[in-house]
C-alpha cells in the first residue's frame, strides 16, 4: 500500500478492511474468533478489540507462510471446534452467507473446503484442480502445466477445515518448497493423501478480490458502494443519481428518503423516513429525523441531531447540536455545541461562538426564538423562548423570554463626507 498504516486498517465505506471481515464473520455465526497479527502491531490489535472485543489476538512473530500464520493461533485450535474457517483481512468484500457456503461441504463429509471463483483473467492465481465434485490440488501458476494454466477456477484463499482434523492437518504441512514457507494450500493435497475428501465452494469474483494497493482499494470501494446504493434503494429510498452518492457501511436510510446527487455519508449517520438530502451535502455522525430537509451544500458533523421537519439549508454547518422540531437554519450559518428549541428561526450568517481557544461552551436557543441575520452568539449564553435578537448583534449575555436583544454599534451618518474625501485625495474615486 506504500503507507505507514497497516494494509488491513485502510478503509472501505468508512470502515477498516479488518472490521468488514470481522463483521461478516460475526454475522455468519462464528462461535469464537482468533485474529493473527504481525509483531509490534498494537494498532491492529486495538482495532480488533474495538470491533470484536471478545476475539483472541495472536502474534505471528516470523512470516513463514499462511499455514504458519494459522498455527500462531494453535492454542485456540487445541480447544477444538466443529469446524475452522480461515479468512483474510484484505478480502473486505466477503459476505456472511459465503461463509455458510464454504462450510457446507464439511457437513457433507469433506475434510477441507476451499473457496474458489471463476476468474475473468486467471493470471497470477492458484488453480483449483478438480475431478468432478472433488478437489485434488491447488496448483500455483509457476508450477502449473500449460493445460493447468488454462483452468479458470481459481483459489480465493479462504478455507474451511473439519474441526477434528484441522490441527493435525496444519501440523503435517512442511516447508519443503522454494521459499521455505508453510503453505495453507498444502492442506488439500495432504487431506487427499490421507484418503479424505476436499471440495470447492464457489463465490463471485468481486466478493473475493484482495486488496494490495491503492488502485485495488478504489476498486473494492466501488464494489461496496454499488452494494450499499442498491440496498438503500431496495429498502425504499430514492437516489436520483446513485453513482454519485457515497455511503458508509453503517449508514441507515429510512423509507421515502430522497437523496439528490453528490451526497456523502460518513460513519454513524441515521436518516429517518421522508427526509430530503439535497445535493452536495456531507453528513457524519448525525441523526436526521422524519421529514427534515438538508442542504444543498450543508454539512452535518458528529453530534448533529435534527428533529422532525427541521430545515438546514445551503452552506450551513451543524456540529454537536440538537435542533428541535420545526427549527430552521436556512443560510450560511454555523451552529455548534448548542440546543435549538422547536420552531426557532436562525437567520443567515448566524454563528454560535463556542470555542474560546481552550474549551467548548454551550448555546441554548429557546422555542420560537428568532435570531436575526449576521448575529454572533458568544457562548455560554442562553436565548429565551420567543425572544428576538436583532440583526448584526453580538450577544454576550443571556436574553430573557419574549425580550429583544440588540448588541451592535449605533449607526452614524456624515453627509457630504465622501465628496470631501474624494476632493482631498485629488478627485480619484
Amino acid at each position: 500500500m506504500k503507507s505507514a498504516r497497516p494494509k488491513v486498517l485502510h478503509e472501505i465505506a468508512g470502515r477498516s478492511m479488518l472490521a468488514h471481515v470481522l463483521s461478516a464473520v460475526r454475522e455468519a455465526g462464528a462461535g469464537r474468533v482468533a485474529v493473527v497479527i504481525g509483531p509490534d502491531r498494537d494498532d491492529v490489535a486495538q482495532e480488533v478489540r474495538r470491533v470484536a472485543p471478545d476475539a483472541e489476538v495472536f502474534v505471528q512473530r516470523e512470516r513463514l507462510g499462511t499455514a504458519h500464520a494459522v498455527l500462531a493461533a494453535r492454542d485456540a485450535l487445541r480447544r477444538g471446534a466443529e469446524d475452522v474457517v480461515v479468512a483474510f483481512a484484505d478480502t473486505p468484500l466477503i459476505q456472511a452467507a459465503t461463509f455458510a457456503t464454504l462450510r457446507a461441504p464439511l457437513t457433507a463429509g469433506a475434510a477441507v473446503a476451499v473457496l474458489g471463483f471463476d476468474a475473468r483473467d486467471p493470471t497470477g492465481y492458484g488453480r483449483l484442480l478438480t475431478d468432478g465434485e472433488k478437489l485434488l490440488a491447488i496448483r500455483e501458476e509457476k508450477d502449473a502445466t500449460p493445460r493447468e494454466r488454462a483452468v479458470t477456477l481459481c483459489n480465493a484463499g479462504l478455507m474451511a477445515l473439519n474441526g477434528g482434523l484441522a490441527l493435525d492437518l496444519l501440523e503435517r504441512i512442511d516447508n519443503r518448497n522454494g521459499k521455505g514457507e508453510f503453505y495453507l494450500t498444502d492442506a488439500v493435497a495432504l487431506a487427499v493423501s490421507m484418503g479424505r475428501d476436499a471440495a470447492v465452494a464457489a463465490a463471485p469474483e468481486d466478493e473475493v478480490r484482495g486488496v494490495n494497493d491503492r488502485a485495488q482499494l478504489a476498486e473494492a470501494e466501488a464494489v461496496m458502494q454499488t452494494r450499499l446504493r442498491r440496498a438503500a434503494m431496495l429498502d425504499g429510498a430514492t437516489l436520483i443519481a446513485p453513482e454519485t452518492v457515497f455511503f458508509s457501511a453503517d449508514t441507515r436510510i429510512g423509507r421515502d428518503v430522497l437523496i439528490e446527487p453528490n451526497v456523502v455519508f460518513g460513519p454513524g449517520v441515521v436518516v429517518e423516513d421522508d427526509a430530503i438530502i439535497h445535493a452536495f451535502s456531507h453528513l457524519e455522525g448525525a441523526r436526521v429525523a422524519r421529514g427534515a430537509t438538508i442542504g444543498p451544500f450543508a454539512r452535518l458533523r458528529p453530534g448533529a441531531k435534527l428533529g422532525p421537519k427541521t430545515k438546514v439549508g445551503n452552506f450551513v454547518e451543524i456540529k454537536n447540536a440538537d435542533l428541535g422540531p420545526g427549527a430552521k437554519v436556512n443560510h450560511l450559518s454555523y451552529v455548534g455545541d448548542a440546543t435549538v428549541g422547536a420552531n426557532a428561526n436562525i437567520g443567515a450568517g448566524t454563528i454560535t461562538c463556542n470555542y474560546d481557544g481552550f474549551a467548548k461552551h454551550h448555546t441554548a436557543i429557546g422555542e420560537d426564538a428568532f435570531i436575526g441575520t449576521n448575529s454572533s452568539l458568544v457562548a455560554p449564553v442562553a436565548i429565551g423562548d420567543r425572544a428576538y435578537v436583532g440583526s448584526g448583534s453580538v450577544i454576550t449575555a443571556d436574553v430573557p423570554p419574549d425580550a429583544l436583544a440588540l448588541g451592535r454599534g449605533r449607526q452614524a451618518v456624515k453627509e457630504g463626507w465622501a465628496r470631501a474625501f474624494r476632493a482631498k485625495a485629488g478627485g480619484k474615486p
